[in-house]
């Protein structure tokens, strides 16, 4: 069987899998999830060659840190062997990316996941908070917790692109790892690509969420919320429509696309069960051996033209 690539994480010195166990869904966020369904796909996550996995305590309102702490705990891999990606500033009651409640929060996510220590700490969604807080507050903070140990790596998360420049171009060089974007680097949006480079020169780590646009890329499509203009998420189905009119599916042409970039870490993708774990490792390793459906890929990137790139506003708008 063909190992899960491993890729390097900026400077850090962490190998990621490729593909990223997202578990939000641990926390209930999309449907009820029992906690042994939850440790059998930890388990075949981890038979299958994921090594990394990232949760937030925002995620089901804690449930998620709690669940994955269980089942990281029921499964009993050596620590040494895998990577857990946690969060801060972001919460079920709102945010908050004061230095007493991120210090105070890691410690609450230390002890739902039964960790002495986190590899990564990401502020999370950080355009709903002062950037300029984020800068001269929360991210010192943070170096304080890793001289203490109890984190490795720091890094940030959100989704307009202009936040990652405008914290990396204010912070000490290399006390920012690493970033977390998400619905930027898929079939329909590849804005992340242009700040590679820049991510690069500044030995940052590039994580990539959500290689299905939250539900765009998927034949039942999005949820109900999903934020996407009408004209995009018609575009989409459009799109999913023709794939399932030609036999294939979209969801996995998304994640094969998401995955074919080197320098992009890890792709992070939500699952809950093992029939989800084993479809995404499967598209990473037949990517691998077969490499990418260019036919199909270029008649939905034709569909999807039209709409490329297009996004949604999120967070306060900075001044």
């Amino acid at each position: 069987m063909t190992k899960l690539e491993l890729r390097d994480l900026g400077t850090t010195g962490l190998k990621l899998s490729c593909v990223g166990f997202g578990a939000s869904p641990l926390g209930n966020v999309f449907g009820l999830v029992s906690e042994d369904d939850a440790i059998a796909s930890v388990r075949e996550a981890f038979r299958l060659g994921i090594n990394f996995f990232d949760t937030s305590p925002y995620y089901g309102g804690t449930l998620s840190e709690k669940v994955l702490g269980k089942c990281l705990k029921a499964v009993g891999m050596p620590r040494n062997e895998y990577i857990v990606s946690t969060k801060c500033g972001r919460y079920a009651e709102g945010f908050d990316f004061s230095a007493e409640r991120v210090t105070r929060s890691i410690d609450e996510s230390l002890a739902r996941l039964q960790l002495d220590y986190v590899d990564i700490v990401q502020c999370h969604d950080i355009e709903f908070g002062s950037l300029d807080q984020v800068v001269n507050e929360t991210i010192p903070a943070l170096q304080k917790l890793k001289e203490a140990g109890k984190i490795r790596f720091i890094g940030i998360t959100g989704l307009p692109m202009e936040i990652f420049t405008y914290v990396l171009d204010r912070v000490p060089p290399g006390s920012v790892d690493v970033i977390l974007s998400y619905c930027h680097y898929s079939i329909n949006d590849t804005t992340l690509e242009d700040l590679l480079p820049y991510l690069k020169s500044k030995g940052v780590g590039v994580i990539s969420a959500s290689p299905l646009a939250m539900g765009l890329l998927t034949e039942r499509g999005p949820p109900e919320w999903h934020p996407a203009s009408p004209e995009l998420k018609s575009a989409c189905q459009a799109a999913a429509a023709h794939c399932k009119e030609k036999g294939k599916n979209i969801s996995k042409l998304a994640m094969q696309f998401s995955l074919s970039n080197k320098d992009i870490s890890s792709v992070l993708v939500g699952m809950n069960s093992i029939k989800q774990v084993e479809e995404n490792v499967a598209a990473a390793t037949e990517l691998a051996i077969f490499g990418k459906d260019e036919e199909t890929l270029s008649e939905v990137e034709a569909i999807l033209n039209p709409v490329k790139n297009q996004t949604w506003p999120s967070g306060i708008q900075q001044s």
